[in-house]
C-alpha cells in the first residue's frame, strides 16, 4: 500500500470515530405497548418499547422528551400520543423515552434531575440548542405539542 492510501485510510478512520458520538440520537423505532389498559392504572409494563431507549437527547436537533409511570392512567394516553409524534416528525425531532419505573442510563438520570417536576406525565421539548421551549406535567395534545415542535424545527 501507499504511503498517500494509508494516510487516507487513518484520516478517514479518525473522521469517523471523532464524528460518530455527534451523531448518536436518541430512541428510535418507538411503538405503543399493545396491552396497554386504558381504562385504569393497571401496571401493563413499560408504555413503550423500541430501539435506544436508554439514550438522552444530544444538542444539534430538537429534542421530545417524556417521563412516565407505568401505572398512569394519563401517562398511557400520553404515550399514545407520543409515538404519534414520533411516527410525524421521526428524522427530524430525538425521541427521549424516560420510564420512571425502571432503571435508569446516565442520560435518562440528568434530564430526570433537570426537567422532572415530580407529576406524571412530563413532557419537555428542547430547541437546537438544548433550550427549554415547552416544559410542563400533564397531558398535552399532540396539536400543542406539534406547534413547538414545528417553531423549533423552523428556528
Amino acid at each position: 500500500m501507499t504511503k498517500w492510501f494509508m494516510t487516507a485510510l487513518f484520516a478517514t478512520a479518525l473522521a469517523i470515530v471523532t464524528v460518530m458520538p455527534l451523531l448518536a440520537h436518541a430512541a428510535e423505532n418507538l411503538k405503543l405497548n399493545q396491552h396497554l389498559d386504558y381504562t385504569s392504572d393497571s401496571l401493563d409494563g413499560p408504555l413503550i418499547a423500541g430501539d435506544r431507549l436508554e439514550d438522552g437527547a444530544v444538542s444539534g436537533k430538537p429534542a421530545y422528551a417524556i417521563f412516565y409511570g407505568e401505572g398512569c392512567f394519563n401517562s398511557k394516553r400520553q404515550a399514545r400520543r407520543t409515538v404519534e409524534l414520533y411516527q410525524k416528525y421521526k428524522g427530524r425531532v430525538q425521541f427521549v423515552v424516560v420510564d420512571l419505573d425502571r432503571p435508569r442510563s446516565a442520560a435518562q438520570e440528568e434530564l430526570v434531575k433537570k426537567f422532572y417536576k415530580g407529576y406524571i406525565p412530563h413532557v419537555v421539548v428542547l430547541d437546537r440548542d438544548g433550550k427549554t421551549a415547552y416544559n410542563a406535567s400533564g397531558e398535552v395534545e399532540e396539536g400543542e405539542i406539534s406547534k413547538v415542535l414545528e417553531k423549533t424545527l423552523a428556528q
